[in-house]
C-alpha cells in the first residue's frame, strides 16, 4: 500500500489539501482560484517556473518533479494543468495512487490513451474530472435549462479562437475545438454519426509584439448528430478573441458569447432583439474546483466527466486523422 493510500480521508469541516502540476498560464489561473476559494488549500505545486514561490505563497511546498507531488501522501486530490501531451501519463499515475484527479482538457492526445484512462478509472473506482471549462459555466447551465422550453434542436454553430498561441505541442484542433465538441456532445447527449475536418488556412507566423511565432491555421469542422449539423470554425489567426456558440431550436435561438458581458441571450424570432438570460453565480473555474472538492468530500466517483473527456478525444482524433497532422501518433 502506498503512502497516498494510507493517508487519512478529508474531514468535510476542514480544507482539502490539493496539489497542482504546472504553473503555466492556466496553472496560474488555478493558483489564483484556489487562493480565493474557501474549503481548499494549495499545499503542493510541481513546477520549474522560477516565479513559483512568489505565485504559490510560503505555505505551498514546491517540487521540480511532478512525481514527488503525486507520491507525497498528504494530498486529497491533484490538479493537472500541463501541456496536453503529458495528461495521460500523469492522470494514470494519479489513478494508480488512488488520488482524485482534475485534468485540463483535452483529457489525452489520443483515443487509445483516453480509453486507457477510462479503463483505469473504472477499475479503481476513481474520481476523474476533466476541465471542459464551458460545461461548468453558469451560462451553459442556463442554456441547458432554457433549451428545455424551445422544442427540438435544429442546428449548432460555433466560432472560437484568437491571435496565438502558436503552440507546437497543441495544434488549434486540440486547443480550441475541444471546447465546442464538448458542448455539442453535451447538448445532444450523443456521439456524432459523422465528422468532417478541413484546413482552411495554414501559414507560418513571425514573432510580433513579443508573441513567439509558429504555425497558424484556421479549421472548418462539422459534426452530424442525426438531422442536426454542428459547424465549428476555430483559428489562432483571428485578430480578436472569439468564443461564440449558438444553438437553434424549433421555437428560438440561444446565443452563448463568452466574450460578452451578456454571456447568454435568447431570441424567439429572427427579427426579435436578443434578450439577456439571468445566470447563476460563480466564475467557471471556481465552479470546476468546487465540483472537484464536492466529489472528493462525497467520496462518490462519477464517470460522467471521464466519459465526456474520452468521447471528445475520440472525435478530435478522427478529425486529426482527416487533417493529416503527422505530429500525433495514430491509434
Amino acid at each position: 500500500m502506498t503512502a497516498a493510500q494510507e493517508s487519512p480521508r478529508p474531514d468535510p469541516r476542514a480544507d482539502l489539501n490539493l496539489g497542482l502540476i504546472g504553473a503555466g498560464p492556466w496553472g496560474r489561473n488555478y493558483i489564483r482560484t484556489l487562493q480565493a476559494l474557501g474549503g481548499v488549500t494549495l499545499s503542493r505545486l510541481a513546477s520549474r517556473n522560477p516565479e513559483s514561490p512568489t505565485l504559490a505563497g510560503p505555505d505551498c511546498r514546491i517540487s521540480a518533479d511532478w512525481k514527488e507531488v503525486m507520491e507525497a501522501g498528504d494530498l486529497d486530490g491533484v490538479i493537472i494543468a500541463t501541456p496536453p501531451a503529458l495528461h495521460a501519463e500523469m492522470t494514470l499515475a494519479a489513478i494508480e495512487m488512488n488520488l482524485p484527479v482534475l485534468v485540463e482538457k483535452p483529457m489525452t492526445m489520443s483515443a487509445g490513451d483516453a480509453d486507457a484512462v477510462m479503463e483505469a478509472a473504472r477499475s479503481k473506482d476513481s474520481i476523474v474530472l476533466v476541465d471542459h471549462i464551458h460545461l461548468y459555466s453558469a451560462a451553459w447551465e442556463a442554456l441547458k435549462r432554457e433549451a428545455q422550453t424551445l422544442g427540438p434542436l435544429r442546428a449548432l454553430a460555433a466560432v472560437g479562437g484568437k491571435w496565438g498561441m502558436f503552440r507546437a505541442d497543441t495544434p488549434v484542433l486540440w486547443d480550441w475545438a475541444s471546447h465546442y465538441v464538448a458542448l455539442g456532445l453535451d447538448l445532444t447527449g450523443r456521439q456524432p454519426e459523422t465528422t468532417l475536418a478541413k484546413r482552411v488556412e495554414a501559414r507560418d507566423v513571425e514573432d510580433s509584439e513579443g508573441m513567439k511565432g509558429g504555425k497558424g491555421e484556421t479549421l472548418a469542422l462539422e459534426l452530424r448528430f442525426g438531422d442536426v449539423a454542428a459547424t465549428i470554425a476555430v483559428s489562432n489567426l483571428y485578430p480578436e478573441k472569439k468564443r461564440l456558440f449558438t444553438a437553434a431550436f424549433e421555437k428560438g435561438e440561444l446565443i452563448y458569447d463568452d466574450t460578452s458581458e451578456e454571456k447568454l441571450r435568447r431570441k424567439m424570432e429572427p427579427d426579435d432583439p436578443a434578450v439577456s438570460v439571468p445566470l447563476g453565480d460563480g466564475a467557471p473555474l471556481e465552479r470546476v474546483v468546487l465540483a472537484f472538492r464536492d466529489a472528493i468530500l462525497k467520496k462518490a466517483p462519477n464517470m460522467k466527466d471521464a466519459v465526456m473527456g474520452r468521447d471528445v478525444v475520440r472525435v478530435l482524433a478522427e478529425m486529426d486523422r482527416q487533417l493529416g497532422q503527422s505530429i500525433f501518433r495514430p491509434d
